[in-house]
């Protein structure tokens, strides 16, 4: 049996979906933070690991992506498209950190590229379950009934 493509939600459910997406993200990034705060201590110079650059970053980052993620709910498959795009783009999102950490910027080091690149696989599993679970239904929306009656004349 062949299944059926799943449809975008209705502009009420998609709204709510973003809304629970960033919010679940921008969680789990502060509790990734408290965590590496709590074990590494790090400079207080070291901005990326401030209260208000990794909030201010995801809920931006997070918004992009699901504007993206809405521009590819018409594809015929677009689950698989979209956890494709993002695995692309965590991946791409992870060159940053490595430079932080081979270049020292701000006094921060391995450890500290080590706890941003996990504030970004956070975000990025929330980004690519979440979202499409929440978003995307099996069944179309109903057609609304015409205004008039039916006619072949």
């Amino acid at each position: 049996m062949e299944e059926r493509a799943p449809y975008l939600g209705s502009a009420q459910v998609t709204w709510g979906a973003a809304a629970s997406t960033v919010a679940g993200a921008v969680v789990a990034v502060l509790a990734v933070r408290e965590v590496a705060i709590r074990i590494l201590h790090p400079n207080p110079a070291f901005t990326p690991l401030s209260l208000g650059s990794p909030i201010i970053a995801t809920i931006v980052c997070t918004s992009m992506a699901i504007y993206v993620f809405v521009g590819m709910a018409s594809d015929p498959n677009p689950v698989r498209k979209w956890r494709r795009v993002s695995a692309v783009v965590l991946i791409l999102s992870l060159a940053p950190c490595l430079l932080l950490a081979i270049s020292h910027i701000m006094g921060g080091g391995w450890p500290e590229a080590f706890a941003l690149m996990a504030m970004h696989v956070v975000v990025w599993a929330i980004c690519a379950t979440l979202l499409p679970w929440l978003v995307l239904t099996k069944s179309s929306r109903k057609m609304q009934p015409p205004d008039r009656p039916l006619s072949i004349l």
